[in-house]
């Protein structure tokens, strides 16, 4: 499975409600229509929270398509209905970067779970660092403690594999989008996630994160089921 993440910045001319309703009434419907799309979901930015090492993302929204393989997406955004949804991101948007991700579920979410807060999390590794090590501190060791966080209902990484920026067709380099990683977290509420973070466990993750991340930039989103 591949899934491929947006990173929207709404047109200067339209206010967050404007955007939001134009990408859920107009944009939606035409994403929807992509030839092999699994499912679709668009993450409206409510927030963007604070970290020591911040970096400079500020987000409107983050959409969300999933495909069987690289083949398939590529071929959906090649086909007329792809055009049609790029045309119009041409009125929603003053800026997207694209990054395609292998989705790694770290904590998988119970059927009955009732999740009331999500955490969309840009990172970055630091720089130097190797494909090979960026993946064993993230997939690895940091997943690993992750698992052992208290009120945690899910949690994904989204390791970026290929990004785009002004075509979708010739990747972007690390440099031109700086993102390594996604993360996906889940809570009850703002109460849970509070409670979480006073545990020892949470404050020993957000140290060895410090060690191998040189940008951690959270946002609160609600999410929306298109597909």
């Amino acid at each position: 499975m591949i899934t491929r993440i947006g990173l929207l910045m709404r047109n200067e001319n339209m206010t967050p409600e404007e955007f939001d309703r134009h990408w859920r009434d107009i944009h939606g419907p035409l994403g929807a229509a992509l030839d092999g799309l699994k499912s679709y979901y668009h993450h409206t930015v409510i927030e963007r929270g604070d970290h020591p090492i911040l970096g400079p993302w500020d987000l409107d929204g983050l959409s969300e398509l999933d495909f069987e393989d690289d083949e398939t997406m590529k071929a959906a955004f090649a086909s007329d209905a792809g055009q049609l949804a790029k045309e119009d991101l041409a009125l929603l948007l003053s800026d997207m970067r694209i990054l395609v991700c292998e989705r790694h579920v770290i904590v998988p979410m119970a059927p009955d779970a009732k999740p009331g807060l999500k955490r969309m999390t840009l990172i970055r590794r630091k720089p130097g660092m190797s494909d090979e090590a960026f993946r064993h501190e993230w997939l690895d060791v940091h997943a690993e403690m992750m698992r052992k966080w208290p009120n945690v209902l899910g949690y994904n990484q989204n390791l970026v594999i290929d990004r785009f920026h002004k075509s979708t067709v010739e990747s972007a380099s690390p440099e031109e989008v700086p993102i390594d990683g996604i993360v996906e977290i889940w809570f009850e509420n703002e109460e849970k996630a509070a409670e979480a973070n006073e545990s020892q466990i949470v404050q020993d993750t957000l140290a060895h994160a410090r060690d191998f991340l040189s940008e951690i930039t959270p946002f609160l989103v609600t999410t929306r089921k298109v597909v």
